[in-house]
């Protein structure tokens, strides 16, 4: 085994310790609170939750499993209200990027649309640089090559819903009007908050 894939196990490992512990301090706090909304209830549960994640992200990341736990939002609601057997479900992607480079950004459109003049700096060719990248590439490309492009990645979020069978363009004139959190099966988010949470640990 290399040192590289050791090292990732440890890494893993560590990551489970560090939910065990979490769990330990949890049910310490709990055992020891006499007020409802007691802070150091609250923190701990705040600690086991940032622990849980970083733990599934890991396993995921090294084995490509996930566990069986989900830590609810301040948004949980009242959880899944759809069908069992939806008969389809509709995958709902936001991706946030700063434009840090706006200079790379078009000169990565140039190479793509040679109608772009090159070095431009007239008003508007910012977002038509960009419009000629995301019509170029994927969605997933740009967001490995978001460096590349002159972008720097903010939050994003994956929600993945069950819906009705639609008929071709049905719903194209408004395509986020039926995001409802009642049909939402799962949901994945990146955002710094989750790495400063785990720094903070």
């Amino acid at each position: 085994m290399s040192d590289a894939a050791q090292l990732t196990i440890t890494e893993v490992r560590a990551a489970a310790e560090a939910v065990k512990a979490a769990i330990d301090r949890h049910l310490q706090a709990v055992s020891n609170s006499t007020e409802p909304g007691d802070p150091v209830v609250v923190h701990a549960y705040e600690e086991l939750a940032a622990a849980a994640i970083a733990y599934d992200q890991i396993l995921y990341e090294v084995y490509d499993e996930v566990t069986p736990f989900e830590i609810p939002g301040d948004d949980a609601g009242t959880g899944y209200q759809g069908p069992d057997h939806p008969e389809a479900i509709s995958v709902l992607i936001r991706r946030d990027y700063l434009i840090a480079d706006p200079k790379r950004l078009r000169a990565q459109a140039e190479r793509v649309d040679e109608s772009l003049v090159p070095g431009g700096g007239a008003e508007g060719e910012v977002t038509a640089a960009i419009g000629v990248l995301f019509g170029e590439y994927e969605p997933d490309e740009i967001a490995a090559r978001a460096e590349e492009f002159g972008l720097e990645e903010g939050d994003s979020t994956l929600w993945v819903s069950a819906t009705e069978p639609a008929d071709p363009g049905e719903w194209l004139p408004e395509p986020f009007e039926g995001a409802d959190p009642e049909l939402l099966i799962c949901r994945f988010d990146v955002s710094e908050v989750y790495d400063d949470e785990l720094d903070e640990l």
